[in-house]
């Protein structure tokens, strides 16, 4: 397009004024915002809970358990953050859907807040996500649009977006930028917070999962910026890239299937994986994964999600480490949503069978860990 030019003449030039505000836009804007962060008004902070190891051993485990957000997982907090973000940035619109390409609980958060503020919400999911997910992303007034591939969910969200006039909300790019990490109630202000009056109160590491790597990059950024000591570990499992992408140094790592763990793993980097600010990884076998899950139900009572599994086992190491080298101190690890979702798979012998899983071995290992503080070699 050509943009016509004012003639330079001697006269008084005319300014050239589009002005595209708009009242009800911006009263509707007002009002959408002011639903979401009374939802944080709203809702009391998550507890952080001690995971039983004898105190002899001068180490201490938590879990932070964000189960208890009004969506039942960690994604609750993602998803405010997003959708104050996109907001705030004029993205979301009235009556216009918002697109999200998500495997179940980031979708079940996100259709929560669509429902608040009176938008329409797509969640494009793999088709062999938990039919209570599901559930409850249709309960929130959401609606499920299933690809058979999950690398297609990212190029099935921008079509809806293109076809609805909708918003592709994309938490793969910015998952890591949408949150505050300085503090204003994050998860890492909200552990060290908490954390201030037990006998370590500084964690000597902090492990996360990474779905997006929203959340390791949030406490990354806010463990230097507080110049804290504490180091992060991001647990991967298997079918997902971020660990050998991270190892590699390389941003272009993919794998050709799904994560059976749900929520985390990724079949390609995410933009939103900051790599730089994660200290350590570890890859954990989906049959470990299980096998911490369920120990720690048997430990405290609680069933939790395959994600929590994989952070529990890789903290479980960690502690049987700091053991063998005689280090005290504490580790933290989440509890990223409730494991009533997943009856069906990650409590289920039969599944476990389908799957060719067996976490007899696992099981096994961290036993021992508990019965006499080693790690099997």
């Amino acid at each position: 397009m050509t943009i016509p030019q004012t003639p330079r003449t001697g006269r008084i030039l005319d300014t050239l004024d589009v002005d595209r505000s708009d009242a009800g836009y911006r009263e509707w804007l007002k009002e959408a915002v002011r639903r979401v962060q009374a939802d944080a008004n709203r809702s009391a902070d998550t507890h952080l809970l001690r995971f039983p190891l004898p105190d002899g051993w001068d180490i201490d485990l938590y879990l932070k358990d964000e189960s208890t957000h009004p969506t039942g997982s960690l994604k609750h907090r993602l998803a405010r953050s997003l959708f104050l973000y996109g907001l705030c940035n004029g993205w979301i619109r009235p009556d216009r859907p918002v697109i999200e390409a998500s495997s179940g609980s980031t979708a079940v958060s996100e259709a929560y807040f669509a429902k608040l503020i009176g938008v329409p919400f797509i969640a494009v999911m793999p088709r062999t996500t938990s039919a209570e997910k599901c559930r409850l992303i249709e309960f929130h007034g959401g609606r499920c649009h299933f690809v058979d591939d999950p690398r297609t969910m990212y190029e099935a969200s921008l079509a809806l977006a293109a076809e609805t006039g909708g918003h592709y909300m994309d938490q793969f790019t910015y998952a890591e930028r949408a949150t505050d990490w300085r503090g204003n109630n994050n998860i890492a202000e909200s552990i060290f917070r908490q954390m201030e009056l037990e006998r370590f109160p500084e964690p000597a590491w902090i492990v996360a999962t990474a779905g997006t790597g929203g959340t390791s990059a949030t406490i990354a950024r806010y463990v230097r910026y507080r110049q804290y000591d504490t180091r992060i570990c991001v647990a991967d499992p298997e079918n997902s890239c971020f660990f050998d992408g991270w190892a590699a140094g390389d941003p272009d790592v993919t794998c050709d299937r799904g994560s059976r763990i749900e929520g985390i793993g990724r079949p390609r980097m995410e933009p939103s994986f900051v790599t730089g600010v994660v200290d350590r990884m570890m890859r954990v076998p989906d049959a470990a994964s299980v096998a911490a899950v369920r120990a720690l139900h048997g430990a405290t009572g609680r069933r939790a999600g395959g994600s929590t599994g994989t952070g529990l086992w890789s903290a479980l190491r960690i502690v049987a480490e700091m053991r063998a080298e005689g280090r005290r101190g504490s580790v933290v690890t989440l509890l990223c949503d409730p494991g009533d979702r997943y009856l069906d798979k990650y409590y289920s012998d039969a599944w476990l069978a389908e799957q060719g899983l067996d976490i007899a071995p696992y099981t096994a290992a961290v036993g021992t860990l508990l019965e006499t503080g080693e790690w099997p070699a």
